[in-house]
């Protein structure tokens, strides 16, 4: 592998800048500019993981046998190398600015005939959620340096707990997720064929679930900040990170 592979870009290197701008934002004394500071360090730090995600499903390929992977630009984190941007950065961005959604992206594509085993591709899928819940943890161990500067802090537990629901909802064995992805290699042919049919529909049908149905939308968000809880998340600043996030629902 060459080592300009696997080097951040410049566009992903300034996502990272806005997102640690935003947290600076948040240390000054203004309402106006921790708001701000909030939101662009939600905003940025979603963006950015949504990059990591991709970057552990091409990296995890790369090492499991698909040298395609190096050619399209997927292991620079540069969004741009991404199949459909809208579908993997536009989309969820704006789903979470509307309602909060952490709606996983998938941008990446994988040639799974060049990969060793099923155990490999399998582990193609299961690369991206964990590298969302890996987010999570480090964000929420972070919380503890910052907690005395409680906007920093809430945004920070914010962005942990939609990590978290990035992960439980990329864990689904729903076609078109990383949950069935993940057991697709091991499943019959007819199941296979049944996954490719409905990959395109079944993620909408579960989004809109998720905002109709009444108590699906609930259930969610009490398992995720059950996980929360059980990382050593504070439930009080990510709600208070939440709040300033959504200052326009106020």
């Amino acid at each position: 592998m060459q080592r300009s592979a696997v080097r951040p870009s410049p566009i992903f290197l300034g996502l990272i800048a806005i997102t640690a701008g935003g947290g600076l934002l948040t240390l000054l004394e203004s309402d106006v500019a921790i708001t701000a500071g909030v939101v662009l360090l939600v905003l940025g730090g979603w963006v950015v993981s949504l990059c990591l995600h991709e970057f552990g499903h091409a990296l995890v390929a790369f090492r499991g046998g698909d040298r395609e992977v190096y050619f399209k630009g997927y292991l620079t984190l540069d969004p741009r190398r991404y199949t459909d941007p809208v579908l993997s950065l536009l989309m969820p961005v704006i789903f979470l600015a509307i309602g909060g959604i952490p709606l996983p992206g998938g941008a990446v594509w994988i040639n799974h005939h060049a990969l060793r085993s099923r155990a490999v591709e399998s582990s193609v899928s299961l690369a991206g959620p964990l590298s969302n819940l890996v987010v999570a943890i480090l964000l929420a161990v972070s919380v503890n340096v910052f907690e005395p500067a409680v906007p920093l802090a809430a945004g920070l537990s914010f962005l942990a707990v939609l990590q978290l629901g990035a992960f439980i909802l990329n864990m689904l064995p729903v076609p078109g997720l990383d949950g069935w992805g993940a057991l697709e290699p091991f499943l019959s042919h007819d199941a296979r064929v049944f996954g490719a049919k409905a990959r395109p529909w079944a993620p909408l049908f579960l989004f809109a679930a998720l905002i109709g149905i009444p108590g699906v939308s609930q259930a969610l968000w009490s398992v995720v900040y059950a996980l929360f809880e059980l990382i050593g998340g504070n439930g009080l600043l990510s709600d208070i990170g939440q709040y300033e996030f959504f200052f326009w629902q106020r």
